[in-house]
């Protein structure tokens, strides 16, 4: 009979001993390791100073005076929000899917770590990672989560480490507001503030149930259960959360049962630079702040540059967003009537006759024709590439079209394409309120209303009358309206008389309709150094050479120092630089730069408001008439309109007393232009884009432009008589002023 093998007292004992030997030597491996974790020899850990303030790439939020997010600069679309601005719902929904015992653990949850299998094996599926380590891992592991396992176990531990580093600094409800502050969720959206915006076009603070938990289930994988490219899989995972949230008694069973019925419900709005409001406006408003930081030496503590970017600035700014949204609605409204009647203007004829340079310029300014240059093709083989169709997206007012061309036809496409540019601001504090730069940021990066100049026309002449009235010149004082040249500058000068109107007009007269030759007179009583004068002291930045021809506009400048210039007519004669950036902040509030206008006495008071009651007369009986019989805009307002020679620039300059535009539009070219002045006149590609936007301000109540308020008279009194029947001019054979012109009658310029 075999004897059967028993255990000893002493072999228990012995192997009790080894059990507890290996057990020590397991848990001392273990504190060892987690030591060595601590001090850095797996990898740099965070200091206090680090914890204090992680590292994690936050957008710039640019704000309008009227409190509201007009957008944003990033790398990652990443806002931070507080606490109590995150629904209870998106809190509920992370805690029952990533973390049940979130508000129990010090940061690891032993619990959890040891019964992950059993958990798996009952349904109930949970990651390894607490919310206080997955965000240890976003804050402090730029790379992400390892791949290779002898890379993760010491990323693991790290995180570890910083897990208990943050949960004995933080609270909570900092943890999981740091976390949901900085998770990716997909179409460049980090953060639930930048989520809510994307996905449901909401606050954070709003979202429902069902929102909460379709954003939470993104985590799990971005694309995986992204909503947009995998609805079907987003909302399974959104049931999922909506499950366990009923479990965890988040939400009612009744709730359960009606949310999953429903669908996701998005409202999809993709954050992208080239969409959104005043994307012109945002795009120099960062060069100006990068420059204005760079020149003034602002910096951060340890001396490096602040990053747009990265470094969450808060930038205040004068925009008002309801103005601007009408801005853009205007100029959208109008500029897609006016290119159809541009290209049934041209259509069946060559605008490139003669002007061939252009397309070969247009070519050559390409990043395509770059592009092949430096493959070492020939100009022969590159004429022929652009030659070669190809399918491409191209710019509509109807919307983007895909279409096939060939590259040297886009170029003629876009060449006829008519571009516009508005800006508004109140003449007071010279605070910009609307900023249209041009009319699609995707395929038209240039800005028009401060980085480009064009010639200004008839919109320059109030400066030489502003210089008449200055001399002593009465707004009654009659000229005979025939050819003028003046002399004694240089090259004697003679304007051309468009649409003149025969006899002795009043100064007023004469400038509301525009009149070239008794605008040649005023010059030559005046001179033009002191014209030339006066315009740079109303902020004209472009150069203004002291020749008679800048009565009529020969000179360039930009909508922003247009718009500026006349607001000082409407501010008692006094320039007020328009501005835009009031004030930038740090992510912590505090002040980095605060901006003040610059002032100046430009005009006498007198004269400057003599010279709204000249602008006046263009809207009352000039070629500004039709804001009154087409618009309906039958209160206090004036403005000059301008058109350059051969039709390829329009303007009009509209002032109210509580707010002064500016308007261009013309092509990218000033060699492609409507060949008849009757549609190429400032009255009809600019001035109707003013007359929506003002009529859209006026019906906004709370915006507080006011229809029934009059530009205000000096404050001690008026020494120049206005009404023209008091006045007998003794100089001139006539007296007082001849009638206005009917709105039908060609108004010429």
């Amino acid at each position: 009979m075999q004897q059967k093998n028993t255990l000893t007292k002493a072999d228990i004992s012995r192997y009790n001993k080894i059990f507890w030997k290996c057990l020590a030597g397991l848990i001392a491996f273990i504190a060892l390791v987690l030591m060595a974790t601590s001090f850095g020899l797996f990898g740099e850990l965070p200091s206090f100073r680090d914890l204090e303030n992680p590292k994690s790439n936050q957008a710039s939020i640019i704000y309008t005076e009227d409190k509201t997010e007009l957008g944003n600069y990033f790398v990652q679309n990443r806002s931070n929000i507080r606490y109590q601005d995150i629904s209870p719902n998106v809190i509920n929904a992370l805690i029952s899917t990533e973390d049940v015992r979130f508000k129990d653990h010090s940061g690891i949850d032993f619990k959890r770590t040891f019964t992950i299998f059993f958990y798996n094996l009952i349904g109930k599926k949970q990651g390894g990672s607490t919310i206080t380590q997955q965000l240890a891992l976003n804050l402090f592991s730029e790379e992400g989560r390892a791949r290779s396992v002898f890379k993760r176990i010491p990323q693991k531990l790290r995180e570890l480490i910083v897990a208990i580093k943050l949960e004995r600094n933080y609270t909570k409800e900092e943890i999981i507001t740091m976390y949901l502050n900085t998770v990716d969720f997909g179409n460049n959206s980090f953060g639930i503030k930048a989520a809510a915006r994307t996905y449901f076009n909401t606050t954070a603070a709003k979202l429902s149930a069902p929102q909460a938990a379709t954003l939470v289930g993104i985590l799990k994988g971005v694309t995986l259960y992204s909503p947009t490219r995998n609805p079907e899989r987003a909302l399974g995972r959104r049931n999922l959360i909506l499950s366990k949230m009923r479990d965890e008694h988040f939400i009612t069973e009744e709730m359960y049962q009606s949310a999953k019925e429903k669908g996701l419900e998005l409202r999809f709005r993709p954050t992208n630079h080239n969409e959104g409001l005043a994307t012109y406006f945002r795009a120099v408003l960062k060069q100006d702040i990068q420059k204005t930081l760079a020149k003034l030496s602002i910096t951060k503590a340890d001396g490096s540059a602040y990053d747009l970017d990265r470094d969450g600035l808060k930038i205040y700014t004068t925009i008002n967003s309801k103005m601007q949204a009408y801005a853009e609605q205007a100029q959208r409204e109008y500029m897609k009537e006016l290119q159809a009647q541009f290209n049934a203007h041209w259509k069946g004829r060559n605008a490139f006759k003669g002007n061939e340079n252009l397309i070969v310029q247009g070519m050559k300014r390409s990043d395509r024709y770059a592009a092949l240059k430096e493959e070492g093709l020939s100009e022969e083989e590159i004429k022929a590439n652009f030659n070669e169709p190809v399918k491409m997206e191209i710019f509509s007012w109807r919307g983007n079209i895909d279409t096939t061309m060939s590259p040297i036809d886009s170029i003629k496409y876009y060449k006829m394409i008519l571009r516009n540019s508005m800006m508004a601001m109140d003449p007071q504090n010279g605070e910009v309120r609307a900023w249209v730069g041009g009319i699609d940021f995707e395929h038209f990066k240039y800005d028009q209303v401060k980085m480009g100049t064009r010639q200004v026309g008839s919109t320059a002449k109030p400066f030489t009358y502003a210089v008449g009235i200055d001399n002593g010149y009465s707004p009654c004082y009659q000229v005979e309206n025939v050819p003028y040249t003046v002399t004694g500058y240089g090259e004697p000068w003679t304007p051309r008389g468009y649409g003149s109107i025969p006899g002795f007009l009043t100064l007023r007269k004469a400038l509301a309709n525009s009149q070239n030759f008794i605008t040649a007179w005023v010059m030559q009583q005046v001179g033009p150094t002191a014209v030339a004068t006066l315009i740079k002291r109303m902020g004209i930045t472009s150069d203004v050479p002291p020749y008679p021809s800048i009565a009529l506009g020969s000179f360039e400048a930009s909508v922003y120092d247009m718009t500026g210039a006349y607001s000082a007519f409407v501010n008692h004669g006094v320039w007020t630089e328009p501005i835009y950036l009031t004030r930038i902040e740090d992510k912590n509030g505090n002040v980095l730069y605060e901006r003040k206008p610059k002032v100046v006495q430009a005009l006498n008071e007198q004269t400057a408001y003599v010279m709204t009651y000249m602008l006046k007369g263009v809207v009352e009986q000039g070629t500004g008439v039709r804001l009154r019989y087409r618009y309906g805009l039958t209160n206090p307002i004036g403005g000059k309109t301008g058109t350059t020679n051969d039709n390829s620039d329009g303007w009009f300059m509209g002032i109210t007393p509580q707010l002064v535009a500016g308007v261009w539009t013309g092509c990218e070219d000033r060699a492609i232009h409507f060949r008849s002045t009757n549609l190429g006149e400032g009255a009809n590609t600019a001035l109707p884009i003013f007359a929506l936007f003002m009529k859209k301000v006026y019906a906004d109540s709370d915006l507080g432009i006011k229809k029934n308020v009059d530009f205000q008279a000096p404050a001690n009194g008026l020494t120049i008589t206005l009404d023209c029947n008091q006045y007998q001019n003794t100089e001139s054979p006539k007296t007082g002023e001849t009638g206005g012109a009917s709105p039908d009658e060609r108004l010429g310029f």
